[in-house]
């Protein structure tokens, strides 16, 4: 485990060969099988791969979200708000569990934030992909995942580049 948190990195710009259905399914299995407060599983995922609605997605937010335009699949990580009080941490495990697959399974990928951003003056990006998704009112859009084999290669952090004053012993001081 440690080794896929050394590699994974945001992959911004992907290759254009699409992702094999099996490995799809790998990518879809580690979701359904992520940890949930008292197993409700509020979650629902959407999978995106026509390249029309990419690029439409990839307007969702003002900045950050423009990547998804040119990677072969898209995750719609949302949930059902009225099933847990605690979606939005549900919602964030499954999504990281997602990106540590695709590590694992020689894939990059990327987050873009939907939740609390705007996609523009007058509409968030929330209320854009429920539009464009079709999505009912009681499904709250956590984030979308870019997802594809990458065509650049980041570094890994390097352990001397960690932020080990982020870390206390027993008491803050």
């Amino acid at each position: 485990m440690i080794e896929l948190l050394r590699k994974r990195r945001s992959t911004r710009k992907f290759r254009t060969e699409k992702i094999a259905p099996e490995t799809i399914e790998t990518i879809i299995e580690s979701a359904l099988r992520a940890p949930s407060s008292r197993s409700i599983n509020p979650w629902e995922f959407i999978l995106v791969d026509d390249p029309e609605m990419l690029v439409r997605l990839s307007g969702a937010k003002q900045h950050g979200s423009e990547f998804l335009k040119n990677a072969p699949l898209a995750i719609v990580v949302c949930a059902d708000c009225t099933k847990s009080d605690v979606w939005v941490e549900d919602c964030s495990i499954a999504a990281i569990i997602i990106q540590l697959t695709t590590v694992s399974l020689g894939l990059g990928s990327c987050w873009a934030q939907i939740r609390e951003r705007r996609h523009s003056n007058e509409k968030t990006a929330e209320s854009y992909v429920q539009e464009l998704l079709g999505l009912p009112e009681h499904l709250k859009v956590e984030c979308v995942l870019g997802i594809g084999h990458p065509a650049e290669k980041p570094r890994p952090v390097a352990a001397d580049k960690l932020q080990q004053n982020k870390v206390k012993h027993n008491r803050w001081s």
